[in-house]
């Protein structure tokens, strides 16, 4: 293995290893097959902040927040042995939930993940259209749970809801954010009908 990849399997088990406090490990895991897959799954990160979630770059030092996530690049195909410690390591660091992103025909890495992390639930999230069929295709008994192409911000909504059925602060903050986007739509209906189509959709160029 490569220098840095041996760094990160390291990493991971060390991380295992230790005893730490449920609540200062992350709860959420997300994972993509490459680098170049981060402007799909940042959704993720952006509907985990918005929910309060705060993103964590040292274990040594975590944030304030009381709920928080990972995120790692972990390429099935070229990184196989960082893969296997990631999905065998994800209970004992913590996690309570993977989101794992893939694209290509060949998107393994949601699947793969599921399989080895079992029975951690993982919500797969294919990148690309392309990919759907490769994510969704887990055979009977190895289950994977999983969005539509593209759709990370709503895996991460997936996400917080497994963790809003033992954290009631997370269930409100789930319902509070849905009551916002009901407001918001409220207020567009009302503004469509007042204004009437043709200086609506004015306002909206």
């Amino acid at each position: 293995m490569a220098e840095s990849v041996d760094s990160l399997v390291d990493d991971l088990h060390a991380e295992a290893d230790r005893a730490r406090d449920p609540e200062e490990t992350p709860e959420v895991g997300i994972v993509m097959g490459s680098d170049s897959d981060l402007p799909t799954m940042y959704g993720a990160y952006e509907a985990l902040t918005e929910l309060g979630f705060a993103e964590v770059t040292d274990y040594d030092d975590p944030p304030e927040a009381r709920f928080t996530f990972e995120t790692y690049v972990v390429s099935a195909h070229r990184t196989p042995e960082l893969m296997y410690a990631y999905g065998e390591t994800a209970r004992d660091r913590g996690l309570d939930v993977v989101i794992a992103g893939a694209g290509g025909k060949s998107a393994d890495l949601p699947n793969m993940t599921a399989s080895i992390a079992y029975p951690l639930p993982v919500i797969g999230v294919p990148v690309q259209e392309k990919s759907v069929d490769s994510v969704i295709g887990m055979p009977q008994g190895a289950p994977i749970t999983a969005v539509d192409a593209g759709k990370s911000f709503n895996a991460a909504l997936s996400a917080v809801q497994v963790l809003a059925r033992e954290h009631g602060e997370l269930e409100q903050r789930l319902v509070d954010y849905h009551e916002d986007l009901q407001q918001g739509v409220g207020e567009d209906s009302r503004r469509l009908h007042e204004l009437g189509t043709p200086a609506y959709r004015e306002r909206m160029e």
